[in-house]
């Protein structure tokens, strides 16, 4: 009798720990994301010199940022495979539940991606894709960040080029959906500081209004070529962009775009501010980090950089990462910005992403909110501390009477 009770104790103390397991890693993703919507289009905020068909089908995109993949310099083995599983129940969760068309990544896909050997970045990507897998009518994109590849002063040719190809990722990117426009940036080629790559660039992109073959052969050096590639990129974009609304100056050779819509402007640094004190946001900055000002070409872009991304692109919408807090705010009246948290539970207690539903002519985004770590750990407490309640209650008494048998 008493072996069968201690027996019946464990099997109830064992079922409840294999409950509290799978809920708090598996069951709490879909309870928590569940409450997660596609945002809908207010026909109010639609721009009437857009206005398309009634049967425009809206583009579901999902925005995510450092992520910081942990590598074999300063990543825990339990701290890297907590995190690591994390990611992956809560993206493979949001998959399943929500089907976005296009999943966008702004940069810090990798903790370590500066330092790494071209071993250890081969591994990086395979566990990247892996985490991250899309469905096969989702499409997935990455944008360029300083722990991929390293600050500007940093960057060198190779590490550079190693992460467009591994990630399929170029500096400069243009993507269109259904008539959304879309355009990817790497930041750390918008430092626009007079060094070896940034001034040729500029005196290049001077010189050369839309033909590319003089500068490719005058350049030497491979980066020299890349950046001015992507500077001159962008303002192709912008050709582009104007030639489809039929006020370009030189539409001869402009790729087609079916039709104009403001683009979506996606990089790693988010523009130009002087602090997260503007901030007002459910995953915003802690109080005590909100008055560090920023630096310009580390904490967010240069002030320069970022009027000029403004006046030749003339999004309508930005969404950035790198800060590892939540921002929101205004540009020139009219152009939202979106400064989204690291999906690392290892950098932020409340992590999020951005869900955004487009059209060409209007657009709405809001916010999910993953799991809060703090809640997860206070449920592992909690239910733990009850189960040591239930074993005390359970055995204390039959050990006493089975004490009390044994004193003759």
């Amino acid at each position: 009798m008493l072996r069968k009770f201690y027996l019946g104790t464990l099997l109830h103390v064992g079922l409840g720990l294999t409950f509290l397991l799978l809920f708090c890693e598996y069951l709490v993703y879909y309870v928590v994301l569940t409450q997660c919507e596609w945002p809908t289009l207010d026909p109010r905020k639609e721009d009437p010199a857009l206005r398309g068909e009634a049967t425009d089908r809206p583009v579901r995109a999902m925005f995510i940022a450092d992520t910081h993949l942990l590598g074999s310099r300063e990543g825990h083995w339990f701290d890297k495979l907590r995190r690591e599983w994390q990611m992956y129940r809560a993206f493979q969760t949001m998959m399943t539940l929500q089907q976005p068309d296009v999943v966008f990544v702004l940069g810090d896909v990798f903790d370590e991606g500066k330092w790494c050997g071209s071993a250890e970045f081969e591994y990086y990507t395979k566990r990247f894709h892996s985490l991250f897998h899309v469905p096969k009518d989702t499409r997935l994109y990455v944008v360029a960040g300083n722990h991929d590849m390293g600050f500007h002063y940093a960057i060198t040719p190779y590490r550079n080029q190693r992460f467009i190809n591994g990630m399929k990722s170029p500096n400069v990117r243009r993507l269109s959906l259904r008539d959304n426009h879309f355009v990817l940036i790497n930041s750390m080629a918008l430092e626009g500081d007079g060094c070896f790559l940034c001034r040729p660039t500029e005196i290049a992109v001077n010189k050369i209004a839309s033909k590319l073959s003089p500068l490719i052969l005058a350049c030497q050096d491979f980066f020299v070529i890349d950046y001015s590639l992507n500077r001159l990129y962008v303002y192709r974009i912008a050709e582009d962009l104007k030639c489809a609304r039929k006020i370009g100056n030189d539409c001869r050779n402009a790729s087609t775009i079916s039709r104009y819509s403001r683009p979506i402007l996606l990089q790693h640094y988010p523009m130009y501010r002087e602090s997260d004190e503007i901030c007002n946001e459910l995953d915003q900055a802690p109080n005590e980090l909100k008055a560090i000002k920023f630096r310009e070409r580390w904490e967010c872009l240069s002030k320069e950089a970022s009027e000029q991304l403004l006046d030749i692109l003339n999004p309508r919408l930005i969404v950035a990462g790198h800060t590892h807090h939540g921002c929101r705010r205004i540009h020139r009246d009219d152009v939202l910005e979106f400064t989204i948290p690291s999906f690392s539970w290892r950098n932020k207690n409340n992590p999020s992403l951005l869900m955004g539903t487009f059209t060409p002519s209007n657009y709405s985004v809001s916010k999910c909110y993953m799991p809060v770590e703090s809640t997860v750990i206070a449920i592992y407490s909690c239910s733990l501390l009850c189960i040591l309640i239930y074993l005390i209650i359970k055995l204390r008494p039959r050990r006493h009477a089975y004490s009390r048998v044994k004193m003759p």
